[in-house]
């Protein structure tokens, strides 16, 4: 990890862990997520799994941030159910949470070695989908005369 260590959210590994041990049921919903906003809000949601695909946890809950208008996560966490402890993000996760959240701090690790990180430390060299975007100047046609 290449960043200075953040203090560890434990009230948010909590919130999480409550969520993943009382909505967590069946093979449907697995994961629970909890993040903190910028205002001090903190949001939870659940992954929803279909034999299709389905969004993870950390998904769900950008999604929920949103409708009740948390548009700036300042850290996030995964709890899986059956007291399986915090869960990393997958890649797919990753990269969409570096995309809307670029100064996110994720918590990981088990146990006595709990720690949180930046987001960029999960996923160092990585594409940043807003630095590749062109601009209103740039997608003006070039003249073929």
């Amino acid at each position: 990890m290449t960043t200075h260590p953040h203090t560890v959210d434990h009230e948010l590994i909590q919130a999480a862990a409550h969520v993943a041990r009382t909505r967590c049921r069946g093979d449907n919903h697995t994961m629970a997520a909890a993040a903190r906003a910028r205002d001090g809000r903190i949001i939870t949601a659940v992954n929803a799994y279909h034999f299709t695909g389905g969004p993870c946890a950390e998904l769900v809950l950008i999604g929920t941030a949103a409708a009740q208008g948390a548009y700036d996560l300042d850290t996030i966490v995964a709890v899986g159910d059956r007291d399986r402890g915090v869960v990393p993000p997958c890649g797919r996760c990753r990269q969409v949470l570096l995309d809307y959240f670029p100064a996110l701090k994720v918590i990981v690790g088990t146990g006595e070695h709990l720690q949180t990180v930046s987001i960029t430390d999960l996923l160092p060299e990585s594409y940043v989908w807003a630095d590749h975007q062109l601009d209103a100047e740039q997608t003006t046609p070039l003249s073929t005369s």
